[in-house]
């Protein structure tokens, strides 16, 4: 900014030679602005209002930078009172209507319509060389200037209102604005790009007086706010408005002003609070409080008449009559806990806070949320308190007590949040705020409760699984001690021997002789089954009745026998080595531990995920107990049980299958029972109620439980190779003692003929296709598919194997293969059922072999053939083993020359 100033100064008369060289002389001096304009805007900017138009005075870029629009923007907008977005559409539509104005004109112009448009005649234009009106305003507003003040740059706004606050006493103020609409100025701003100085100077002219009387205040009756107002409403309104306005006092002094300001607010709210609380105490709702608390609220949000209406409500102050919760834990038994109390303290809870909403809407306006803070701190001081003290003295008495009280309260409490009835002035969240209040209350109690619910589970868990470990062995221990009490030690070893000899080797007695034509001598002595007696000498054969039926048997005497009867008792325990009773148990002791810390999900959050997390513990825990201690050591007995299981120490194989492996695989059901049980609490406790997602693979529960069946599908197969072992046991040992010798081999009768009574299958063939079909059936729909495939195939090639070696000890005439090729009709009619492929080829290979049996012993070439031909048998035997099947015919010696002679003559064999 540059300024020129000429200085010419008058000569005295007496003075002109002196001065006479001056007389022409001109003085010009140049002078520059001392301070930077961005200097000066910064200072604008902490000026009064009134200083700062007196400054626009002075020039006109003074001017310019004085009445510039965003100086005015900053202005409003620290009062709150500029919204730009609608500027920015108050702009958008000048601009569209200028835009149209500018071709409205143009087309008045040009005689053309707007837009191009040719429709109708052309418009004619008239052309006047002279309008005396435009003359005359011409003519106007060129002499106008000389005669108007230069005042006039403060506009309107600012042009009506005294400019110097300072300078006259409070009752020489101008209030151009009328009192009425004084009360709503703010309210009235528009947000309008280049008008934001006449915006904030009706704001100014309006409120400004106010302002600046109540900062020179002595006291809280010099304002003349409250003499121009006697309405406290209207009082409140204009001190809400003065502080909003406050906002844009940035001029020396405003902390001082503002404070001034803060203490006649807070004088005039400590008044109108003191007549809110009486209105309160005389139950005055409609009247005093109604009245007092729009005041407040038209104040500052009537935050002061909400903390007076709730520290000072009844609830707070008599919270005892709601409730004791020591009588949670008094009136309920010893160790035990009633929730009816806490019930009651809830229920009276929720319909005073109903009554409380009815009363909050009559007295507060709509516009405040009352009922919010309200609950909110009745939950802090009356809920908390109650469920704090609860809980300690419900842990202080048991953890099951502790448990059930948690979540017991916990979901009176929901009850509790959703009995509420909201407000007018409520929020449409009000139920999630309400449940968000009560999460909180909670939340410093869910840590301690999620852990003293997984480990009361463990401990209960446990305590059932040692429970039935520990009876099940007092059980064998007293039957151990039952069995040996009559047995003397002395006696025992004195008769050792003998009795080794009549009980263990008398399977052997009883074995066919190969080629004899009688039957053998039955045993003279037995060793029994199923609890009977296992001495020789003892004519007792009392049946063992099951484990939990009374009387005992009596006592064997022999040491032997006694032995052999733990084994039984071992034997006949398999079934119940794990229990589904036990099973249930841990279930439902599961079932109500996840039921119980389910609820806590609910919460969300953090709490929410540790409550699910929980839970998935919960369900990991109880198949850790149920499968590792429960159900694999069971199963590990069970095998080791039928290892200890020799047929050859029973004679009493009248029943049908095998009564060990009949047990297992009882025992086999039960562990699949278990299994579909889990599968479906998994599914109903888990699944469906949202704690774990099925088809995570990485969920901690869902790999738990894979490893609970894979343990399962291991040790199931575990026992049933020595199921296998012990049913093949069963099928040599029924060969061996049922085949007769004279099945395959019949007697010649008195007069040289042979009689066949019967041409099916021999007895031992029904049963053991009877024994071994019974225990494969077993396992129809209780074991995968693919492990009963194994199992059957592994069956039918022992199977295959235990005949093999009981032909070679039978001696086959002609007339009794009748009866062998029925028995291997049986046999492969069997296998070929089992829809097992890769086995039933052996037993067509075993039905071909039997054919050689049935050749007449004058047909030699056709016997080696049939030897020879090894396609016959699908390359199951060979030759050389065929050969040796041939030798167990009757007539073999007769036949041997003629056989040999025909294989070496055709070169079938090397001998």
């Amino acid at each position: 900014m540059a300024a020129i100033s000429n200085f010419k100064r008058a000569v005295p008369a007496g003075q002109q030679n002196v001065l006479s060289s001056l007389r022409t002389t001109q003085l010009v001096a140049d002078s520059k602005a001392v301070l930077p304009a961005e200097l000066i805007n910064t200072i604008l900017d902490y000026l009064p209002v009134v200083d700062m138009f007196r400054f626009a005075q002075t020039s006109r870029r003074m001017q310019e930078m004085v009445y510039d629009d965003t100086r005015w923007i900053q202005r409003l907008k620290s009062m709150g009172c500029w919204n730009e977005a609608e500027a920015r559409q108050r702009f958008d539509e000048a601009m569209r209507r200028k835009a149209d104005a500018q071709k409205a004109s143009e087309a008045r112009r040009t005689g053309f319509p707007p837009n191009g448009a040719t429709d109708g005649p052309p418009r004619k234009v008239s052309t006047t060389l002279f309008d005396a009106g435009l003359e005359e305003e011409m003519q106007r507003k060129s002499v106008e200037p000389k005669v108007r003040p230069r005042a006039s740059t403060l506009d309107k706004g600012f042009d009506d209102m005294a400019l110097s606050p300072g300078g006259a006493s409070p009752s020489a103020l101008a209030y151009p604005t009328e009192p009425s609409l004084a009360l709503k100025v703010l309210s009235r701003v528009r947000s309008t790009r280049g008008m934001a100085r006449q915006e904030y100077g009706k704001v100014y002219g309006a409120l400004a007086p106010y302002y600046f009387d109540l900062a020179r205040s002595k006291s809280h009756s010099d304002p003349v706010l409250f003499r121009t107002y006697r309405d406290p409403e209207q009082q409140a309104h204009m001190l809400a408005q003065l502080k909003v306005f406050a906002k844009s006092d940035f001029a020396q002094g405003w902390s001082r002003r503002e404070e001034k300001l803060d203490t006649m607010m807070g004088i005039f709210e400590n008044a109108v609070l003191r007549e809110f609380e009486q209105g309160s105490e005389a139950r005055d709702f409609d009247g005093r409080m109604k009245k007092y608390a729009q005041v407040l609220v038209a104040l500052n949000g009537g935050t002061a008449g909400i903390d007076s209406f709730i520290y000072n409500h009844p609830i707070m102050l008599d919270k005892e009559k709601l409730g004791n919760p020591a009588d949670c834990l008094r009136l309920a038994g010893p160790g035990q806990i009633s929730l009816q109390p806490s019930h009651d303290f809830f229920r009276g809870l929720a319909i005073a806070l109903n009554e409380e909403a009815a009363i909050i809407d009559r007295v507060f306006p709509a516009s405040v949320d009352v009922f919010q803070p309200f609950i909110e701190r009745i939950v802090e001081d009356v809920v908390s308190e109650y469920v704090t003290s609860l809980f300690d003295e419900a842990h202080d008495v048991s953890v099951e007590t502790y448990l059930k009280a948690v979540a017991g309260v916990f979901d009176q409490a929901l009850q509790l949040v959703m009995s509420l009835t909201a407000t007018k002035g409520s929020k449409s969240d009000f139920s999630d705020n309400a449940m968000l209040m009560i999460s909180r209350c909670f939340e410093q109690h869910v840590d301690l409760y999620l852990q003293e619910e997984l480990d009361f589970f463990k401990r209960q868990s446990g305590a059932e699984v040692e429970a039935w470990e520990k009876r099940l062995t007092e059980e064998e221990q007293t039957a151990e001690s039952f069995f040996m009490s009559n047995v003397s030690r002395q006696a025992a070893k004195r008769d050792f021997l003998t009795s080794f000899k009549k009980v263990v080797m008398a399977p052997v007695n009883v074995l066919p002789t190969f080629g004899s034509s009688g039957a053998p001598k039955p045993a003279t002595s037995a060793v029994a089954v199923n609890g009977q007696n296992l001495d020789p000498t003892s004519g007792s054969t009392t049946p063992n009745p099951e484990r939990s039926v009374s009387p005992r048997p009596e006592a064997p005497t022999s040491e032997l026998a006694a032995k052999a009867a733990i084994m039984n008792s071992r034997l006949e325990g398999i079934r119940s080595l794990f229990s589904i009773e036990v099973a249930l148990s841990l279930t439902h002791t599961a079932k109500a531990s996840l039921e119980r810390a389910a609820r806590f999900v609910r919460l969300g959050g953090q709490s929410g995920e540790e409550a699910k997390e929980q839970c998935e513990s919960i369900f990991i825990k109880m198949l850790q107990i149920l499968g590792g201690r429960h159900m694999k050591p069971g199963f590990d007995k069970a095998v080791s049980h039928l290892s200890d299981y020799k047929p050859r120490e029973v004679v009493d194989h009248s029943k049908e299958g095998v009564a060990p492996l009949v047990a297992f695989l009882e025992l086999v059901n039960v562990g699949d029972l278990i299994q579909q049980m889990i599968d479906v609490f998994y599914l109903q406790e888990l699944v469906a109620a949202k704690l774990t997602d099925q088809d995570d693979f990485l969920s901690a529960a869902c790999k738990e439980k894979k490893r609970f069946e894979q343990m399962l599908d291991e040790r199931v197969a575990a026992g049933l190779n020595k199921g296998i072992d012990v049913l093949m046991d069963e099928v040599e040992y029924l060969c061996g003692t049922t085949q007769l010798p004279t099945d395959f081999n019949p007697p010649v009768g008195p007069n040289g003929s042979i009689q066949v009574l019967d041409i099916g299958p021999s007895h031992t063939a029904k049963r053991i296709v009877d024994v071994v079909s019974s225990h494969t059936n077993m396992l129809v729909g209780s074991t995968d598919k693919t492990v009963l495939d194994v199992f059957n195939q592994e069956v039918g090639l022992r199977l295959f194997t235990a005949l093999c070696k009981h032909l070679k000890r039978q001696r086959i005439s002609v007339d009794g293969a009748i009866k062998l090729i029925s028995d291997m009709n049986a046999y492969n009619t069997y296998i070929v059922s089992l829809r097992n492929k890769s086995i039933t080829q052996y037993f067509a290979a075993l039905r071909e072999l039997s054919q050689i049996y049935l050749i007449d012993p004058n047909h030699a070439k056709e016997i080696a053939t049939i030897i020879a031909d090894t396609d016959r048998y699908h390359g199951i035997f060979r030759a050389e083993e065929v050969y040796e099947y041939a030798e167990r015919r009757a007539d073999w010696y007769q036949i041997k020359g003629a056989v040999e002679k025909q294989m070496y003559g055709v070169g079938c064999v090397a001998m």
